[in-house]
């Protein structure tokens, strides 16, 4: 047989001048078959239809059709069956006329199932096995022989029907897939069997899944009435929608004489008992079960589950329609009531219920009012402070300081955060009357330092004064209960009198960083609140407003809208009669007054800063050039008064800081921006000497600028026109 298969599919041919042996099924020249010469197809032929050319692989890529069978095979090893009919699923794939051949699982069948057959081509049976199947091979109602297992296809799914139609096969009529014998036997015993044990399907599943750590939670009162005491019980009720049970806690009290105990009621359903009394135990059953030999045999029964469910107890337990604000409820005797509930179970009788009135129930009396705490009064040692620490507790701690108020007001930078004021005894003495002295307040902790001006030839001793630490206000008693008041920040101006351990002292004056200071933060400091003083102004001199205009015209004869600072001074003393403080005066001053030109000598800061650089042999300028020239991103030539101060004070410089400022500020142009090539080129005592005098004017500027910055004292006179207009309105 196999050398007649041979010869049959196989000759012998010759290729230039070779003799070989080629296939029967070789085309001609041009593919082309030879004279009586019939090629078998190797994959299936789809007829030519309208859209592209594309290949099989492309165009029926993830199609595949899908046909119902069964094959049947025999159980020589098994009396109860003979043969057994397996179900499979066929799948040919159009892309590449593959074919997979899948078996359903079946529960509890004792098979291994699954892909009975992978995917690939499958050979055609013999005497074909030469060739392979294609999509001409299947149809409902056929056989199809694969691997010499007989598979007997009964039907198959839409689409294939739809595809196989297109390509011209005439379908034929479904069958009926047979049912296995020994299966179906089977379920017969299976379905004339009952259990003989309580087997009842109770499903909670769905209940559990769907409200799973759902909790609804109610804030609920036991009036314990028959107790010693007669206190109500504070609890809290949970009701778990995932298995419909509730548990009570217990809110214990601080000093209450109970003990604390986890739960008040363990988890479980809650039943509505009546009134004839309680249940025994295990009479509240899911099911019921019927020993159906009694004591016959021995002492062992038999027990099947009772459909009839005799003698059941169906008691009815709380659910969540139950359970309401103002509800009573038996806790195993115990009257409870709902008095109020969380946000999420009053959501979830909104949404459910449809229930909008949550009002809680009141069961509280309200709380005494809280007694005033008393302190005892100072006893002198230590400070205050300490001393009232010890009273908060039994173990007593130091006392705190405001650590933000100190990050915040601490120095930083050019920010000293100290109020300066220039200071005089109050005193009939002529020796003391002509002593100085400077009080320095600092605002990051409130305490005051007060330093003496050192002078010549006066026999006393100057320096530190008095030593910086907070400073009690007089007049208060030493020892009481309340704390003591300190000297603030706002008890300090110009014209404020002071005492300090009995020393009275008039401030007089104060540096320029205190008053722009207290300009600044006008709305901590209403004497330098300018808003404020005009209204206060405003409302003493208003009645007089045409006076005023008249005497202020009259001390200006010569029309210069200007006046000078102590006319000025002595008629705002005139028009509040001395209502108004110095620094008051002094702040109307500054915002309306004009500053005066002054002369600074370029050559005596150059010449200090020269020296100062030699004797630290500073030479780095053209590093400090680079770095200017770096930050200076538009090439401009200028940089902001900040940053060039920042950039020196990282390199360093041997200067003092005013003399730097004053430096920078004498090579600024009207935008507060430094040329910095000239101010390297000024530092640079190697390159640059300096001439033997240069002196320069460099005007401030004025109030025409529009900045509104209040000028420094002293001034050359104050614009009193602006202030007439702001204080009465412009005069038509």
């Amino acid at each position: 047989i196999g050398k007649e298969k041979f010869h049959k599919s196989q000759h012998w041919g010759y290729c230039n001048n070779v003799a070989m042996l080629v296939a029967e099924d070789k085309p001609g020249i041009g593919g082309e078959p030879l004279p009586g010469q019939k090629l078998k197809p190797k994959y299936s032929v789809f007829p030519e239809g309208m859209g592209s050319d594309a290949p099989a692989w492309v165009a029926f890529d993830k199609q595949v059709l899908s046909f119902d069978a069964y094959f049947e095979e025999e159980v020589p090893d098994k009396s109860q069956e003979l043969y057994r009919i397996r179900h499979c699923k066929i799948y040919f794939y159009l892309e590449d006329d593959t074919i997979q051949v899948i078996e359903p699982q079946v529960k509890n069948s004792g098979i291994t199932q699954g892909t009975i057959v992978r995917r690939h081509r499958i050979p055609l049976p013999p005497p074909h096995d030469d060739q392979f199947y294609t999509i001409d091979h299947f149809n409902i109602n056929i056989e199809v022989i694969l691997y010499a297992r007989r598979y007997k296809i009964v039907d198959c799914d839409q689409f294939t029907k739809n595809f196989l139609r297109k390509m011209g096969v005439r379908l034929n009529t479904p069958t009926d897939r047979p049912d296995d014998p020994y299966t179906k036997e089977r379920q017969k015993i299976l379905d004339s069997m009952k259990p003989l044990r309580p087997y009842e399907r109770i499903d909670t599943l769905k209940q559990f899944l769907e409200h799973d750590g759902h909790v609804l939670r109610f804030f609920c009162v036991w009036d314990d009435s028959e107790s010693m005491f007669h206190d109500p019980r504070e609890l809290v009720l949970h009701y778990y929608l995932s298995d419909d049970t509730i548990d009570i806690k217990e809110i214990t009290p601080v000093n209450s004489g109970r003990d604390a105990v986890p739960l008040f009621l363990r988890r479980d359903k809650l039943p509505k008992y009546a009134p004839t009394g309680l249940y025994q135990p295990g009479t509240i059953t899911s099911r019921t079960v019927l020993n159906v030999f009694g004591k016959l045999v021995g002492n062992r029964g038999h027990y099947i589950l009772d459909n009839r469910k005799t003698g059941a107890v169906n008691p009815e337990f709380y659910r969540d329609s139950d359970l309401k604000i103002g509800a009573v409820i038996n806790v195993w005797g115990r009257k409870i009531t709902l008095c109020d509930c969380d946000e999420f179970t009053k959501e979830y009788y909104r949404t459910k219920y449809g229930i909008k009135d949550f009002t809680p129930v009141s069961y509280k009396a309200p709380p005494p009012p809280k007694p005033e705490k008393t302190f005892p009064p100072y006893t002198g040692f230590g400070s205050e402070e300490d001393s009232l620490c010890s009273c908060m507790g039994l173990l007593p701690k130091p006392p705190q300081k405001d650590f933000k108020k100190f990050m915040e007001k601490d120095r930083s930078g050019k920010e000293s955060n100290i109020l300066r004021f220039l200071a005089k005894l109050i005193t009939d003495s002529p020796i003391d009357k002509d002593r100085k002295f400077i009080i320095s307040y600092f605002l990051s902790d409130d305490t005051i330092s007060v330093f003496e001006h050192i002078q010549r030839n006066t026999g006393i001793l100057g320096g530190k004064f008095l030593e910086r630490g907070r400073i009690k206000k007089p007049g208060q008693e030493l020892f009481k209960s309340e704390p003591s008041e300190y000297f603030k920040a706002q008890d300090l101006f110009v014209g404020a009198r002071v005492c300090f351990h009995g020393h009275n002292f008039l401030l007089v004056d104060a540096d320029e960083y205190t008053f722009n200071y207290m300009e600044k933060h006008a709305n901590e400091f209403s004497v330098a609140d300018i808003g404020v003083i005009l209204t206060k102004l405003k409302h003493i001199a208003e009645p007089r407003s045409r006076e005023i205009r008249q005497v202020f015209a009259a001390t200006d004869p010569e029309h210069t809208k200007v006046i000078e600072y102590d006319p000025f001074r002595n008629l705002i003393v005139s028009i509040t009669d001395g209502a108004f403080s110095e620094h008051e005066i002094l702040t109307i001053g500054r915002y309306y007054g004009v500053r005066d030109e002054y002369e600074m000598d370029l050559h005596f800061l150059l010449a200090v800063a020269h020296e100062q650089l030699k004797k630290n042999s500073f030479e780095n300028f053209e590093q400090l050039s680079a770095v200017l020239m770096y930050n200076d991103r538009e090439k401009c030539g200028v940089l902001p008064h900040d940053l060039c101060w920042t950039i020196c004070k990282s390199f360093k410089l041997p200067l003092a800081d005013d003399d730097l400022q004053a430096l920078l500020t004498m090579f600024e142009d009207d935008h507060k921006q430094v040329d910095y090539k000239k101010f390297v080129n000024g530092l640079n005592w190697r390159e640059n000497q300096i001439p033997a005098f240069q002196t320069i004017k460099v005007p401030l500027k004025n109030e025409d600028d529009g900045s509104r910055q209040p000028p420094s004292l002293p001034m050359k006179g104050i614009k009193y026109l602006p202030f007439l207009d702001d204080l009465f309105g412009k005069e038509e």
